[in-house]
């Protein structure tokens, strides 16, 4: 009987810490050959530093003792293109008609309701010159990897983030590109980076419906989106142009989500519509797609963002948005 099964076994659930992932998740492991007298091994070694793969041929030596029986253990280093070894099963997009209304935010929570379920997420953050993704979630080392991959960085609770604010020497350091650059840093963010085994991608939009947004919609394999907008009815009407635009190139909408929905006063017990009464379902309705729900104003929210605490957060929106997602 082949111990095949149990060395694939020992080896999935050793932690990489060079990538913040088990091996398992990262499917560097291509191949294992049992003889008699040896076991071979071969490993992608994408994204790894030469530290980074001696440290992992050690844990592969300690995990493997027990089920050496005299054997010689031999590990080869192959190289594999990133769509063998990336599966992302959803990619859901961010998107809002205009800026300012908390779309990157929104990507956020989704992410963070998504990975209190279980499931293997990672943030591609496509808002190319107005990055905020890496702040929300405390994430300040820069992007590391190797001549064949990118490696994400990691958020405290395991979330997979990329962006161009990891990439700069001061994350509030002005990217000053045009729309052809733009598009090939997104497809790169698609491309060269070592993503995985995924459940879900979220891509955070650039707002508008220009080259950026073009871009992810033609490029990557979105399953759906979600439309953020915020009460003011010339942002309704905006985001019906989002919509629009989801509609002529040919992808769904999983809802909207009104954001700034409201200010709650606890001490007043009232809430405080700062943007005029919420049409949210009304709009929904009209256009024929879901509505999630809506998020408000809230200072507690703000200073976990700042603070890149933003999986410290909790509001009932957050298990409307994993429904909506998982159930898209």
């Amino acid at each position: 009987m082949s111990i095949e099964p149990e060395i694939r076994e020992a080896l999935g659930k050793i932690y990489v810490a060079a990538a913040g992932r088990i091996l398992a998740d990262l499917n560097l492991l291509r191949n294992v050959e049992v003889e008699p007298d040896k076991i071979k091994l071969s490993l992608a070694g994408a994204g790894l530093s030469e530290d980074s793969r001696k440290v992992l041929q050690q844990e592969i030596g300690l995990a493997l003792k027990p089920l050496l029986n005299k054997q010689k253990l031999e590990i080869e280093h192959i190289t594999v293109p990133l769509n063998e070894l990336n599966r992302v099963k959803k990619v859901v997009a961010v998107m809002s008609g205009k800026g300012g209304v908390g779309k990157s935010l929104i990507t956020g929570l989704c992410a963070v309701a998504l990975n209190r379920q279980g499931y293997r997420v990672g943030i591609l953050d496509a808002d190319i010159t107005g990055s905020s993704i890496p702040k929300m979630f405390g994430a300040n080392e820069h992007l590391s990897g190797n001549e064949e991959a990118i490696l994400p960085a990691k958020s405290p609770a395991g979330i997979s983030l990329v962006s161009t604010s990891l990439l700069l020497s001061n994350q509030s350091d002005a990217v000053i590109w045009r729309g052809p650059l733009i598009s090939k840093m997104i497809n790169q963010f698609w491309d060269d980076v070592l993503w995985g085994e995924l459940d879900y991608m979220i891509v955070d939009l650039p707002p508008g419906t220009s080259d950026a947004a073009l871009t992810v919609l033609q490029s990557l394999p979105i399953s759906g989106i979600v439309v953020v907008f915020t009460p003011q009815g010339l942002v309704e009407m905006v985001a019906r142009k989002a919509v629009s635009m989801a509609g002529k190139m040919g992808k769904s909408i999983i809802g909207l989500v009104e954001n700034m929905a409201y200010l709650k006063v606890p001490e007043l017990d009232k809430k405080i519509e700062v943007f005029g009464a919420g049409h949210g379902e009304e709009l929904a309705k009209s256009i024929g797609v879901p509505f999630i729900g809506q998020m408000p104003l809230d200072p507690a929210l703000a200073a976990l963002c700042d603070n890149g605490d933003i999986e410290k957060y909790s509001h009932p929106l957050l298990d409307e948005l994993e429904k909506a997602i998982s159930r898209s």
